[in-house]
């Protein structure tokens, strides 16, 4: 299984390295959510398939104590050792069998990880959890990006549609949970407060360098690299060489700007 590629030692540091960082407009879009519906206590915060814990810091400033928990121990491992702060800590457990005690926590996060679960199974746990007027997020991106405001950027932006197509050819059925802007865990929460907003727009400053490491950070590649690791390989110098013959001499320095859309679903028991 895909999924079973976060259990690698290799990819985890790949992934820690290179995926595009956490988006400010949707944590401020979480933060606000709670604000609005009044969250009674910030003691404890639970990111759910926390991976690296890319989403599991920024909470740390927000709640006396924040838990991170994954089914992989090589994600975790790298979390741990980002990790600068006394109040998060992480463990190991599924987000369909959360070890936490019912109405025992404030805020539920799930960041880049809920297509990756039974959405069912993890939506009834959180619920369960979570104490009451606690929250629920889950959020995520279409990750096909778009070069704007740039010279040839709509060149530019084929070449990153073109190559995504390649490396799509090994997706996993959870992509189109992500299509769907996450539609599926919407539905599923049974409570009567609930937002679905789509399409937020999140304008990212990013290299050649950094837009190659994307393609290598998301699974879909390391899919391929399995596969195929000449070919893989061969797939990232033909995309550097691309790059090279659009921008030139500035493509090694060259900063674009990327927008990738993002989605967000928010919930209060």
């Amino acid at each position: 299984m895909a999924c079973n590629l976060f259990k690698s030692k290799t990819f985890s540091s790949v992934y820690k390295k290179y995926m595009i960082p956490v988006s400010k407009e949707v944590t401020d879009l979480i933060f606000s959510y709670l604000k609005e519906k009044n969250c009674k206590s910030y003691d404890l915060a639970v990111d759910v398939g926390c991976g690296t814990g890319r989403y599991t810091f920024p909470l740390a400033p927000h709640f006396k104590k924040v838990i991170g928990v994954d089914v992989s121990e090589t994600q975790l491992a790298e979390a741990k050792q980002s990790c600068m702060v006394d109040n998060v800590t992480f463990q190991v457990a599924a987000a369909e069998s959360l070890p936490f005690k019912n109405e025992s926590v404030d805020f539920v996060n799930a960041g880049l990880a809920a297509h990756w679960f039974n959405i069912k199974e993890f939506v009834h746990e959180a619920i369960r959890v979570l104490k009451p007027n606690g929250c629920l997020a889950a959020h995520a991106f279409i990750p096909i990006g778009e070069i704007v405001g740039v010279k040839n950027s709509d060149s530019l932006t084929s070449i990153i549609e073109e190559y995504m197509d390649t490396v799509s050819k090994y997706k996993h059925k959870n992509n189109e949970v992500m299509h769907r802007q996450y539609k599926d865990v919407f539905d599923a929460i049974p409570l009567k407060d609930k937002k679905w907003v789509r399409n937020i727009p999140v304008i990212y400053d990013m290299s050649m360098k950094d837009i190659i490491g994307y393609f290598q950070s998301i699974y879909m590649y390391q899919e391929f690299l399995k596969y195929d690791q000449e070919e893989a390989i061969r797939f990232l110098m033909h995309l550097e060489q691309r790059f090279h013959g659009i921008l030139g001499e500035e493509a090694d320095s060259a900063i674009m700007k990327v927008h990738i859309e993002h989605y967000c679903v928010l919930a209060c028991k």
